[in-house]
């Protein structure tokens, strides 16, 4: 007796990724899995900081899977963080309490041959991509993530965060050799991370160029466009099937030609674009990603209500994936992404 044919399982949101327009559009948040649940602060609480979190990969999936248990949004996005790229090639990683990362040595000072590569310390991330895989609706899309090569080096050089990120940027002006090998190898770290995630079982990978925005546009074209089209065109060649999401926050007008010519199959817009002005310019049929300030999503009520609506009639003509401009914030209330998320739904009825 023949097995039955297997019946495709319809994924709203990878459906959109591919080009479809779904009405309503698909939804996820950037960092749904975190600070704003309560059962995050709560299991934080109990197995302590944030690496020890994201390398176990039975804790990580609990995290990953938490804000799917709440809300019905349509795609998880897995718990990690970018910077185990820089720890995979040999820097030492700490989160300080109420500071931040924190990255040693920094580049500026040190050498990139003197790192020695743990790349052993990506599996852990890879298990716990096979566990969620395991446990989510077949209708969730599972995103994986990495950080693109230019937002990464910042951090590596300056040692920490920095919203100017004078050190990688004067870097780039004094020494473009080093900020070239710098970039050089995360860009094949990065290829062989998300092309990890994906082997284990992620639908689609999105790439966050944090802090894309701080660049003229020379060195934008050439530290972020450029090595997002090599990242993309790597991917591509590896995994053709897998979409890939471009977020480069802070883009602003720069973003047309981040579409044209990186090769993404869907960009993120930060809450800072008229979205007005994203369906306008974006090159017609790219699914786009956004926009909704988070603190509109914290502020609640007819803000809320307003806010949403214009991005939903803006992208009312083109595949359009809901979410933030960035990441939820701590103190965002639990009725409120509830109320976001009952508007969303509403617009097919």
């Amino acid at each position: 007796m023949a097995s039955p044919v297997p019946v495709s399982v319809d994924k709203p949101l990878l459906a959109v990724l591919r080009g479809e327009r779904r009405d309503p559009p698909p939804m996820w948040l950037m960092r749904q899995a975190g600070r704003y649940l309560p059962e995050y602060r709560e299991l934080r609480a109990k197995k302590g900081g944030f690496l020890d979190m994201a390398y176990d990969p039975e804790t990580a999936a609990e995290i990953t899977l938490q804000p799917l248990r709440r809300f019905p949004f349509d795609g998880a996005i897995l718990f990690s963080d970018i910077l185990v790229v820089p720890h995979a090639m040999g820097m030492d990683l700490t989160f300080v309490v109420g500071e931040g990362p924190r990255l040693a040595p920094p580049l500026c000072d040190a050498r990139l041959d003197d790192l020695e590569p743990a790349l052993e310390r990506l599996d852990p991330i890879y298990e716990t991509v096979r566990r969620v895989k395991a446990e989510l609706s077949p209708q969730t899309t599972f995103l994986g993530f990495a950080g693109s090569p230019w937002t990464v080096a910042t951090y590596m050089i300056a040692g920490q965060g920095s919203r100017e990120q004078a050190e990688a940027r004067q870097l780039a002006y004094l020494d473009p050799a080093k900020m070239d090998s710098i970039l050089d190898i995360v860009s094949r770290i990065t290829v062989d991370y998300l092309s990890g995630q994906i082997e284990a079982g992620v639908d689609a990978v999105q790439l966050f160029d944090s802090w894309s925005g701080s660049l003229s546009p020379a060195q934008f074209e050439n530290l972020v466009i450029r090595r997002t089209a090599w990242i993309v065109s790597e991917l591509r060649r590896r995994h053709p099937e897998t979409p890939i999401i471009g977020f480069p926050k802070g883009a602003g007008g720069k973003l047309r030609a981040y579409a044209d010519e990186t090769g993404v199959d869907a960009v993120g817009i930060d809450e800072t674009v008229d979205p007005a002005w994203a369906a306008r310019e974006l090159p017609a049929g790219l699914p786009v990603q956004g926009n909704l300030d988070p603190l509109a999503l914290i502020a609640g009520g007819e803000a809320l209500n307003s806010a949403t609506r214009r991005i939903l009639d803006a992208f009312a003509d083109r595949p359009h994936i809901f979410n933030l401009g960035h990441g939820i914030q701590q103190t965002t209330p639990i009725a409120n992404v509830e109320q976001l998320v009952a508007l969303v739904k509403r617009q097919g009825d």
